[in-house]
């Protein structure tokens, strides 16, 4: 055999080969998806602690459930307002999309509840969905109206569907108001960059954080909505929705599609000791799977 001749067809279809194929995998070699329960009503929201303990809802079940480092599921707070997105601020605690009266809350570590938004200007909010919280300690959060069967009101008291900015004041602003249905929300982990999926117009967009935090130079970054998201520290976005996991690198190339049996993939993020598992909530199910990226917020 002439080896050389080898190598030089070897290399050739590498470099022909799809980024995700290629040097670009992200996957770790030989992981497979695996379930960790199936136990739930519906998943959302899962976001990790410093440590990698990831928090997730199970929204109508009212709880927030809690999978150690160590493998073990336990719940962490039961009546906890019909939480969706949630996220950790700097200073550990947990903010949660109070979706039960259309609030914003601060959860600290006894479990003690913060209500940091309950409307703005004298009316309802739609429904706080999903939420980031920016290195200054700022807030943003996604405000989409989602008819609840345990609310008392039938339409909306605040006509647009928008992004929200909470000032480590406590001054809440419209962040932007250009958009159909706002849902998935991620920053970058330098805070100048904010990502935001309209769910309803199928599109992604990338927006430039100001110094005043305003979102500034709306860019189209993908043609495909989200419901949750998440980013690794390459800058790959995950978007999630029917087709499990949809990865998108820094340019908004496709690299890589997670398929997941559930008929609905709801949110995303990286946990684990290291931050380099990746953890799904899909209908009633929480999923796992060992990446060779970790987590980038």
């Amino acid at each position: 055999m002439n080896y050389h001749l080898f190598f030089i067809l070897l290399l050739s279809l590498l470099n022909l080969m799809p980024q995700s194929q290629a040097q670009d995998r992200i996957i770790a070699p030989g992981a497979e998806l695996t379930l960790v329960s199936s136990e739930f009503k519906f998943t959302e929201g899962p976001t990790a602690d410093q440590q990698g303990n990831v928090y997730f809802t199970d929204q109508p079940n009212n709880q927030i459930m809690k999978w150690s480092t160590d493998g073990t599921l336990s719940v962490f707070m039961k009546d906890a307002s019909r939480a969706n997105g949630l996220y950790f601020d700097n200073e550990g605690h947990l903010i949660a999309c109070a979706d039960e009266n259309n609030e914003l809350w601060r959860i600290d570590e006894n479990k003690e509840v913060t209500v940091l938004v309950d409307g703005y200007q004298g009316k309802k909010l739609n429904g706080p969905n999903d939420v980031w919280v920016h290195p200054n300690g700022g807030i943003y959060f996604t405000d989409p109206f989602y008819k609840r069967d345990y609310w008392d009101r039938e339409e909306k008291e605040i006509e647009q569907e928008n992004v929200y900015y909470l000032s480590p004041k406590g001054e809440l602003t419209i962040a932007t108001t250009d958009l159909v249905r706002p849902n998935g929300i991620v920053g970058t982990a330098d805070g100048k960059t904010l990502f935001v999926a309209d769910i309803n117009d199928k599109k992604t967009y990338r927006y430039q954080i100001g110094k005043s935090s305003s979102l500034n130079n709306r860019e189209l970054f993908v043609e495909m909505g989200s419901d949750g998201m998440t980013l690794d520290k390459a800058g790959n976005l995950y978007l999630t929705g029917k087709k499990g996991v949809t990865v998108f690198n820094p340019k908004g190339e496709q690299i890589e599609q997670i398929p997941v049996p559930e008929g609905w993939t709801a949110n995303v993020c990286f946990g684990g000791k290291n931050h380099q598992k990746l953890f799904i909530t899909a209908m009633k199910s929480l999923y796992t799977l060992d990446m060779k990226v970790s987590g980038g917020q």
